[in-house]
């Protein structure tokens, strides 16, 4: 079946993700905050012989390497977004890095149960006062650093407001998520630290202080695990799951032309925005721009490819 068609039409961009400036700066400055308190922290617990404290350092450690990935991933993102070597956008690169931060999570982890485990079975004086004072300030620069995200959370969740029933695909900014969890997650371990450190303190229960170092470490794993199963399933687009498939399925048999889908494939290239390939099996002869037209009503649907085999 062949349509004249204007170049001009066939022509549009590969720039499915708009980006999220806001975003992009205050993660930054998460990000340089994380930094110094990470150093203030592993040598405060290491000096005063807090491994609650250095749990959280090493734990807010990985979160430095994880928001400095964030903010590479933006980026990268901005500078290659009209590169036509990427043939469905740059946004894949942000689900990259929150997945490379995840491997530095399971890491992490690791290094906290040994250490943990080690204080357990061999434990040492701690310096209590100090401790806490340097698990407060930490604490605190969490707090912070998680205003400054959610305020970017906002603002990227305030974009399309009339598609809002279709919040439940995924129109949220991964790297922002990932960076957003990243600090709520270190500031539930700086609270773990100074229960410890006070339990220590006040009733000499010394054993608090390495139990709650695992627990950080549990709570590191947890996260982890979210974020590799999240960004792997993008990252391999398994997304046929996804209830925008269903609704392509929908539009397809209310359909006034009836239609049969014999291929279907659907992946995610931006935020909340889904890449298809339709092939229908008509009786009808009818052009792709027709069921393309009635798919345009879900916005998610940025890019739409279809091809029709008319039965004789």
């Amino acid at each position: 079946m062949t349509q004249s068609i204007s170049l001009d039409t066939l022509k549009h961009s590969h720039k499915f993700d708009e980006g999220n400036p806001l975003a992009e700066k205050n993660t930054l400055r998460v990000a340089i905050l994380t930094a110094v308190m990470m150093v203030v922290e592993i040598a405060g617990g290491w000096y005063y012989n807090s491994m609650a404290l250095l749990a959280d350092g090493w734990h807010m450690s990985s979160h430095a390497v994880a928001l400095g990935l964030s903010v590479l991933a933006y980026f990268c993102a901005r500078k290659y977004a009209h590169d036509p070597r990427f043939s469905f956008g740059t946004w894949k690169i942000e689900v990259l890095g929150g997945y490379t931060s995840a491997i530095f999570l399971v890491m992490v982890a690791g290094l906290m149960i040994f250490q943990s485990i080690e204080r357990l079975i061999s434990p040492s004086p701690i310096h209590y006062n100090q401790a806490i004072g340097i698990a407060v300030v930490g604490l605190v620069v969490n707090l912070v650093s998680a205003w400054l995200l959610k305020d970017g959370h906002h603002h990227d969740h305030g974009h399309g407001n009339e598609h809002a029933e279709h919040d439940h695909h995924g129109h949220h900014d991964l790297n922002l998520r990932s960076a957003y969890i990243h600090v709520i997650a270190d500031a539930a371990t700086s609270v773990l630290a100074i229960i410890a450190l006070f339990g220590g303190k006040l009733w000499g229960a010394s054993w608090m202080d390495p139990v709650m170092g695992l627990v950080g470490a549990v709570i590191v794993s947890i996260w982890a695990y979210g974020l590799l199963r999240d960004t792997g399933r993008v990252l391999l687009d398994a997304e046929m799951t996804a209830p925008v498939v269903e609704e392509i399925r929908e539009v397809i048999a209310q359909s006034p032309i009836k239609a049969q889908i014999s291929d279907l494939h659907v992946w995610r290239v931006g935020q909340g925005k889904y890449a298809c390939i339709l092939s229908l099996v008509t009786y009808t002869e009818v052009a792709p721009a027709y069921f393309k037209n009635q798919l345009n009503i879900h916005e998610e649907l940025v890019h739409i490819s279809i091809e029709i085999n008319q039965m004789r």
